[in-house]
């Protein structure tokens, strides 16, 4: 055996374990440490009341941002939810603790603060409201958090496609712009028409599907077209081995551990989750930022894919492009 051949297969033995380990950890250690962390919750009625609740809170081992809304009825702890400024309130009343929560932003917070709120009731029970609920099609949010892993590997899927069939330049952008978008529109209909696990405007629904998987597939293919297909790797790795667990989908940001949560939101599957709830369930509300990170990723992508086409030197075609054998003599 060639010590070439032989260094592949240490190579294999060696890299396969590494990126199993690099895999089991991305996956599972989120999951394993899943918290709140400094995660927005109101507490809404009398002044009394309100600091009888926050030190309850407070001695169940903090973890919670505290909002105070001094309003009896609770009107504005009900706006900050719809409008996304915290995932949940607890009003005090006569009558105990009612619990607003909204499980269209994430059923485990929702379940989580129910039980911090229970914790403090007498005879352990609340009122529950749920503001902003899941869609009737997927009441646990299941089919949301599921569809979050199938965009990334669409997106990796748009850009390895480009890069292996060597388009760069402007026919690389319209393939991935192309693809993107009818991505969204078949997701669109799966997910909302038939499926029923979103229930916002459809147009917009497959807009934010569609940048989502235009923000990976465009990262992929540039980074291919900056350094080859090793750049199909990277973006494998990025996009789908990080992107995905970090999203935060199966529960909050505010819930994974740090620097995990705020990671996940600067890449496109977790900023993609987070514009899809805001859109689907909220009006647009909290769509300012996931919606400019969809965007950077985008365009720094279709940038790279353009640059990949001015760097391949003359006579020389750009990495990925197909070769074409001469014609035979005779």
């Amino acid at each position: 055996m060639s010590a070439t051949p032989q260094r592949r297969m240490t190579a294999a033995m060696v890299l396969v374990p590494v990126f199993a380990a690099l895999a089991v950890w991305a996956f599972v250690w989120p999951a394993a440490r899943v918290a709140p962390r400094d995660l927005p919750v109101g507490l809404a009625g009398p002044e009394s009341a309100v600091t009888q609740l926050e030190k309850g809170f407070r001695q169940a081992g903090g973890g919670f941002e505290l909002h105070r809304y001094a309003d009896a009825d609770a009107d504005a702890a009900r706006s900050a939810i719809e409008d996304r400024s915290v995932y949940g309130a607890v009003v005090a009343g006569p009558a105990g603790p009612e619990v607003l929560v909204a499980s269209a932003a994430g059923p485990a917070v929702a379940q989580l603060l129910q039980q911090a709120a229970a914790a403090q009731s007498p005879d352990g029970r609340v009122k529950v409201t749920d503001v902003v609920p899941s869609p009737s099609g997927d009441p646990r949010g299941s089919g949301m958090i599921a569809s979050i892993l199938p965009l990334a590997l669409a997106g990796l899927a748009a850009g390895a496609v480009v890069t292996l069939l060597g388009l760069r330049g402007r026919r690389g952008a319209v393939a991935l712009v192309g693809a993107s978008a009818l991505v969204g529109l078949v997701a669109a209909a799966i997910t909302d028409t038939w499926l029923g696990t979103v229930d916002g405007p459809w147009l917009a629904e497959a807009g934010v599907i569609g940048l989502t998987v235009l923000a990976t597939g465009a990262a992929v293919a540039g980074f291919a077209a900056l350094i080859g297909p090793p750049g199909i790797g990277i973006g494998a790795v990025l996009m789908v081995l990080l992107g995905n667990p970090f999203s935060g989908v199966t529960s909050a940001p505010e819930m994974l551990p740090e620097p995990v949560g705020t990671l996940g939101q600067l890449l496109p599957p977790g900023a993609g989750a987070s514009l899809l709830r805001s859109v689907a369930f909220f009006d647009g509300a909290g769509a300012a930022a996931p919606l400019a990170t969809l965007v950077v990723w985008a365009l720094l992508g279709l940038a790279l894919v353009f640059l990949g086409a001015r760097r391949a030197p003359a006579g020389r075609p750009a990495p990925g492009t197909p070769t074409q054998e001469p014609a035979p003599v005779g």
